[in-house]
């Protein structure tokens, strides 16, 4: 049996303006299909439960909250699962605090390091994200943050007023997206290749970041990587299946394995 099996407290960690409550029911399936799983879900400053707050201008600043949320003491390994710029904040966590962490999945990010700004946030959608965030309609603001990350989510009529109602209940400040997204711009990771095991997830159907982004992580640092055919940016949310599947394979490996970069 790896030593990356058996029970783990697993933190979950959304991107851009985006919070626990999107994680919809990936923890519980997660949680089911993962043996000893102990999921916890944080919000960002500025997001969720921390909407009122203003949100960082750093990506350490971000993860030293998280941190200290969490508590540096899990009583049993912990991993990080973090999608877009929680990956970021993820990286830096293991950056700063490596003894912290076990292991850690990466899910469609970037870095300014290794990616242009062009393929880092796609040039061919910057109108539809420019329309998304001057919106004064939730529901259609909800609707097409759905089309730029999902393959089909945003034609599920619940699942949008859902979001909507989410966002109702904890707005995002339009400060606050522009806070992180200069976080995320200025972000440049360490150069020295993380110190704990890290997968690397992609989605060739990406709308948002594209593919290349992790595919230049992973050959940066030689990790290991996996790409979906063609989910969108929420990995999770379109196939959580294929999430968990890739996850449990890379768990049941040593870290002398070769990276698999095999859809």
């Amino acid at each position: 049996m790896s030593e990356r099996t058996g029970p783990a407290e697993w933190v979950f960690i959304r991107g851009l303006v985006r919070e626990s409550a999107h994680w919809d029911g990936f923890p519980q399936v997660f949680s089911d299909a993962v043996p000893g799983a102990r999921v916890r879900t944080v919000d960002l400053p500025g997001n969720g439960r921390h909407w009122r707050l203003d949100s960082p201008l750093s990506i350490r600043e971000t993860m030293e909250f998280a941190r200290a949320e969490l508590g540096t003491e899990a009583g049993m390994p912990r991993y990080l699962l973090a999608l877009s710029l929680g990956a970021m904040v993820a990286l830096e966590w293991m950056a700063c605090h490596p003894r912290e962490i076990a292991g850690a999945v990466l899910v469609n990010t970037s870095l300014s390091s290794l990616s242009p700004l062009y393929r880092r946030l796609n040039w061919r959608v910057w109108p539809e994200v420019v329309r998304a965030l001057l919106t004064a309609d939730v529901a259609a603001r909800e609707r097409a943050i759905l089309r730029l990350t999902s393959r089909s989510a945003a034609e599920d009529p619940v699942r949008v007023l859902a979001r909507a109602e989410v966002y109702r209940q904890r707005p995002i400040r339009k400060a606050n997206v522009f806070r992180q997204l200069w976080a995320a711009a200025r972000y440049r990771p360490p150069a020295e290749t993380p110190a704990v095991p890290v997968l690397v997830l992609g989605s060739r159907g990406d709308r948002l970041v594209g593919p290349e982004c992790s595919e230049a992580i992973a050959r940066h640092w030689g990790l290991p990587l996996k790409m979906h055919p063609d989910a969108g940016h929420d990995l999770p949310l379109d196939d959580p299946a294929w999430t968990v599947e890739a996850i449990l394979a890379w768990l049941g490996t040593g870290p002398e394995r070769e990276p698999d970069s095999r859809g």
